[in-house]
This record gives C-alpha cells, sequence and structure tokens, in this order.
C-alpha cells in the first residue's frame, strides 16, 4: 500500500511541475531567483526549525542528523532506513498601491534516503535550491507600458552527506552539493507611434546556465539535563562558493497579438558576448551560519529556536545589474517546536499524532528603492503515522501563512498561503537472525 502510495505522489508533483513554474513571485526577477526552503515539511512545519533531529525522519539541513544510535525498540540492532519526498502548493495575493492579482504555483520540494552504517549514516538526494518565475509589466509616465519583464527556470541540488556519532551527545557531519539548472530571461521595450505600439518590437533574450559545487558542515548537539527533560544545540556553516556560469544574449524582432499577448518571433540576432567579457562568468553565493537551540522531553515535546546569518552583501552576478537595487546580509529567526499526546498508544491513533507549529522572521537580503524586502511565515502543521507501527513511518501535511515585500515605494506586497506534503518511509534492511 505504501509504496502505491510513493509512485502516485511522485506522479503527481511530477505533472504539477511540468504544468506550472514552481514559484510565481516578483522577486525571483533578482540575483538567482527565489531562494528555496531546504528543508522537510516537519522543519517547515515548526517555523523552519532544524535543530532537532530522531532516527525516524531525515534532516536535510543539518548533515550531522544522519549519524546517531541504533534504535532500543528494535533490539538496539540499527536504525531505519529512510526514504523522504516532499511538495507543496502555493497561492499568493501580489498587491501594489494601485492594484492586485492572484497567482498559484505547484512545486516538488525534494526526494531524499538515508541509510545508517553503525553510528555513520549516509544521505542523498535531490532537492530545487532557486526558483524563477515572473512576468511583470513596468507602465511608463503616461500610465502605457513601458517595459515587459518574464523568467523561468532556477538552479537545483544534488547533495550526498555523512554523518558521524562521536559520543552519545554529539554527531558531526558533511554535505557536499552540486548546483546546476538554467536561468531564461526577457525584456521588451515597448515603442509606440502616438498612442499605438508599433508592429513590430525588439525583445532582449538572455540565458546563464548555472553550475557549481558547495559544501556545508553541521553539529548536533543532544544531552539529558534530568531523567525526563533534553537539551538540543545544532550548528551549520555553509561556505562561499562560486557558481560558473555560461551565457548567452540574442535579440528578437518580435509582434505581440493584442488579444492573447502572444509573441512570434521573426528573425533573432546572437549578441556578441565574448567581447564585452560575459560570455562566461562568475556568481558569488556568500557563506551562510545557524545556530540553534531547544529543549524538550524526548517523543513528548520540543521547543526551539534558531537563528540564521547570511552575508548576502557578497552576492555577485555581472551579467544581471538592476539600477535601485542593493544586497544585504540577510537574517532569519525561527521559533517552534512539535506535541505528541503519547507516542506509543494502542488505543488512539490521535494521541500518536505529531502536531507541529512555529514562527519565523526573515530579512531576506534583497533591497530596492532603498526599502528591505522581509517576510514573516506562521506555519502549523501535523505528522500523520501510516502503515505498519513497527516501522514507525508517516505522512505530513503543514500549512503556512505569511507575507513578504511592501507596497511603499512602487513595490509589491505578496500575501502568501503555502502547503506541504511528504512521505517519510521507513524500513529496514539488515536484521540479525534469532534462530538458525
Amino acid at each position: 500500500m505504501i509504496k502505491k502510495l510513493v509512485l502516485v505522489f511522485i506522479v503527481i508533483f511530477a505533472i504539477k511541475g511540468h504544468s506550472q513554474q514552481s514559484t510565481a513571485s516578483p522577486y525571483s526577477y533578482y540575483g538567482i531567483g527565489s531562494l528555496n526552503f531546504k528543508g522537510t515539511v516537519e522543519n517547515r512545519s515548526m517555523g523552519g526549525l532544524s535543530i532537532y533531529n530522531d532516527s525516524i525522519h531525515v534532516n536535510l539541513r543539518n548533515p550531522a542528523s544522519y549519524g546517531g544510535n541504533n534504535l532500543a525498540s528494535w533490539g538496539g540492532e540499527s536504525r531505519p532506513v529512510i526514504y523522504t519526498v516532499g511538495g507543496g502548493y502555493q497561492n499568493a495575493n501580489l498587491k501594489s498601491e494601485n492594484s492586485q492579482a492572484n497567482t498559484s504555483a505547484t512545486t516538488f520540494n525534494y526526494l531524499a534516503m538515508s541509510f545508517p552504517i553503525g553510528k555513520l549514516g549516509i544521505g542523498f538526494g535531490i532537492m530545487p535550491y532557486t526558483s524563477v518565475g515572473y512576468k511583470l509589466d513596468n507602465l511608463n509616465g503616461e500610465g502605457v507600458i513601458g517595459n515587459r519583464f518574464s523568467g523561468e527556470g532556477g538552479l537545483n541540488k544534488v547533495f550526498l552527506g555523512a554523518g558521524y556519532q562521536i559520543i552519545k551527545e554529539l554527531s558531526i557531519g558533511v554535505d557536499l552539493q552540486y548546483n546546476f539548472g538554467n536561468i531564461q530571461s526577457s525584456i521588451i521595450e515597448f515603442q509606440y507611434d502616438g498612442d499605438i505600439p508599433v508592429q513590430y518590437q525588439t525583445r532582449e533574450n538572455n540565458r546563464s546556465n548555472l553550475s557549481g559545487f558547495s559544501t556545508t558542515i553541521g553539529a548536533s548537539f543532544k544531552k539529558m539535563i534530568t531523567e525526563r527533560l533534553e537539551v538540543v544545540s545544532g550548528l551549520t556553516y555553509t561556505a562561499q562558493s562560486n557558481l560558473n556560469s555560461d551565457n548567452e544574449r540574442s535579440y528578437s524582432t518580435i509582434t505581440i497579438n493584442s488579444s492573447t499577448n502572444v509573441e512570434s518571433v521573426f528573425n533573432t540576432v546572437d549578441s556578441d558576448l565574448e567581447a564585452t567579457g560575459l560570455k562566461e562568468t562568475e556568481l558569488t553565493l556568500p557563506f551562510k551560519i545557524t545556530y540553534g537551540l531547544g529543549i524538550g522531553q524526548p517523543r513528548s515535546w520540543f521547543l526551539g529556536a534558531e537563528y540564521m546569518i547570511q552575508n548576502t552583501s557578497d552576492f555577485s552576478n555581472p551579467l544581471y545589474r538592476s539600477s535601485g537595487t542593493v544586497y544585504e546580509n540577510s537574517s532569519r529567526l525561527s521559533v517552534g517546536g512539535f506535541f505528541i499526546p503519547q507516542y506509543n498508544s494502542f488505543s488512539s491513533y490521535y494521541k500518536r499524532i505529531v502536531y507541529r507549529a512555529g514562527v519565523r522572521f526573515e530579512e531576506t537580503g534583497l533591497n530596492i528603492n532603498n526599502q528591505s524586502i522581509d517576510e514573516f511565515g506562521i506555519s502549523f502543521g501535523v505528522g500523520l503515522p501510516v502503515g505498519e507501527s513497527r516501522l514507525l513511518s508517516n505522512a505530513n501535511l503543514g500549512f503556512e501563512f505569511g507575507q513578504r515585500g511592501t507596497t511603499e515605494s512602487n513595490l509589491i506586497q505578496e500575501n502568501f498561503i503555502n502547503f506541504q506534503i511528504s512521505l517519510s518511509l521507513n524500513d529496514r534492511w539488515f536484521q540479525k537472525r534469532k534462530y538458525d
């Protein structure tokens, strides 16, 4: 039954992922797109909190979580092999000083697996890193379209990580990521004959093929301070890295259907980026540090806080420069936790459900027209036990309500609702024989 459920889940999000862009945010115009949340539904349902680790979920944000103790409930033999897949749906209301519109996007969030080798653990998978998806019209002083901007694409990353439990309380880990993808954008500068658009317009087309490696190291500390209370902390550091960008630019003569806005290309001329030194460029991805601390009772409840800082002011993209745009250092504060009424209840299914909640406040590092673009979100979620109880598999549902940006300085405010769903499925590969 679980295998069929996984297949249906993957097919649904594969279809949705091809039928729609993974974001519809106007702020994905800047940099390399909107950064995707690089964690599980379980993390996101607690305000983005990623410091809590256990043996039945994958923590994609701290590679130290792959290492750990064997399960006492399994006779101390091993930890489970974990498969996890997640996706989401976002609906957003885009609001400016004069108008508003609604957008939606369906996303594939991650596909990952981890397996134990004693106190060592290995994890690998794939997930989107950034997303680009926008279509913006800029009105000139006469109230008609002056420029039209559109873009799509984004970065993906495949990762391979390892974690090892040095002592009972402390684990460390390292994650190697290969980032790849492309960003495509176009700009139309409208020309008019009086009040009437001319028949032929010119469109600038840009494409960047991106690739590069990055590394994250992490540590996780857990210690019982009383018979019932446990303190948990986590630290991750992502080093500064560079993306290689192979760039293309061309100019097309087009006509635009006034009823459908469909663009028809008549001829295209390639631009010589070699002459301007923009054929091959490097994009700097700044370093990031995250630290968190929390307290709780194992398998019952947990409450924690986490703070992230990133040196976003070091970000650079030589090909795309936007006037009025500055990159600042970014930060995020997350507070959240979970509650389980009775994890081993045989009489009540609802007592075994995990209830999660959290809140986050974020400075994105993007400054437009002297306005810092900030974001906040309030999240809720549940973890529903599925399959055989001894395997501790679960389906996770998450909801987030939030806001990004502002309507000041001719900018756009996004009010969004996110829905996420994931499966975290556990299995045993090797078991000791009790009888020959």
